[in-house]
């Protein structure tokens, strides 16, 4: 993953906002670098992430793969396919061209991280806007660790590459709820 941007996509609402969403859901857009990680594999990582059986297919809460291409949309069809054979049960989530894609608002975007009073302040005072904030590689990374996801051998591979201070390096080292696993 390269980095991530949340937001509202897969409606018809003009300029949705989080107190506007109308028909949108919210979304999750990754740009990432297919010699690194396949949309076959993204799309297991997001198969693995929810219970796709649960909710329905409206709402701004509704699951949905939003596809770039053809060859996305058919592989998005042949996993949804296989996970609904080997469960046995039809799965709600649609699957639709992404359309237009409405970045959210400042305050959802990177949440665990700027939920986060010592990280937060050092990584935005770093950029002098927001939108670069959004759109850091290290703040995206950082954010998911933050959150538990990724692993910790992972994270002390890389840590020296974010331009923390030694401040805020220890104290993600320290506070960090990367798993102990291997692989990320």
């Amino acid at each position: 993953m390269i980095r991530t941007r949340v937001g509202y996509a897969g409606g018809t609402t003009e300029n949705p906002t989080y107190h506007n969403i109308g028909n949108h859901a919210e979304t999750v857009q990754i740009d990432f670098d297919p010699s690194i990680i396949s949309y076959k594999e993204l799309l297991s990582v997001f198969w693995d992430s929810h219970n796709p059986v649960y909710g329905g297919a409206y709402g701004q809460y509704r699951s949905i793969i939003l596809y770039h291409s053809d060859n996305q949309r058919m592989l998005a069809e042949n996993t949804k396919a296989d996970l609904e054979k080997s469960l046995d049960t039809e799965i709600s989530t649609s699957i639709q061209p992404v359309g237009t894609f409405t970045q959210a608002e400042f305050y959802h975007q990177k949440y665990y991280l700027q939920a986060d009073p010592v990280l937060a302040k050092e990584i935005i005072s770093w950029h002098s806007a927001r939108q670069d904030v959004i759109d850091s590689t290290a703040t995206a990374r950082i954010n998911g660790y933050i959150a538990g996801y990724g692993n910790k051998a992972t994270l002390l591979e890389e840590i020296d590459t974010y331009g923390l201070s030694e401040e805020a390096l220890i104290y993600l080292r320290d506070n960090s709820r990367a798993s102990l696993g291997s692989s990320d």
